[in-house]
């Protein structure tokens, strides 16, 4: 019998809007330097060569899934890209549970499983994050398009065991 999914949600490594305006400042700045660099033809069309290079490889990042997360009664699961492993969060062992601001800083590198400072971080966009505390004092920071709906939905299944 298979569990009940109480939330899902899939976050994408390019979706985050402060690298894609970083991305597309870099490809307006080789796409201005092609059309103002009239001289040198072999450095002119490296630039549209990287330019379009930067809008290709930005597109790619949109549709590339940096991590899932999936909230059951009893658990949460974290899997990430390709060959990283799946972590398991026993929401028997949370003693807490808050909806805060992932990080104070505007730009933000996309994690998942860092472990650093007694926190275990998991982002890849959004301002907001779900901040879950256990019995030994250890953090998970989960960053979220959706912070309400996670957060709902872990308070749903602490109550429900």
């Amino acid at each position: 019998m298979e569990e009940q999914l109480l939330f899902k949600e899939k976050q994408y490594l390019g979706r985050d809007m402060t690298w894609i305006s970083v991305r597309l400042i870099l490809a307006l700045f080789c796409f201005i330097a092609y059309y103002i660099n009239l001289e040198h033809m072999l450095s002119r069309q490296l630039f549209f060569i990287v330019g379009g290079g930067i809008l290709i490889v930005s597109i790619i990042m949109l549709y590339m899934i940096s991590y899932r997360t999936k909230v059951f009664p009893t658990h949460v699961l974290l899997s990430g890209l390709w060959t990283t492993s799946v972590v398991k969060i026993d929401l028997s062992s949370i003693v807490k549970v808050e909806k805060k601001r992932y990080s104070s800083f505007i730009f933000n590198n996309p994690v998942y499983n860092l472990h650093k400072n007694g926190k275990i971080r998991f982002y890849s966009g959004g301002k907001d994050a779900v901040w879950l505390t256990d019995r030994d004092g250890l953090i998970y920071v989960i960053g979220s398009q959706h912070p309400q709906e996670l957060f709902n939905a872990i308070e749903e299944a602490r109550g429900r065991s």
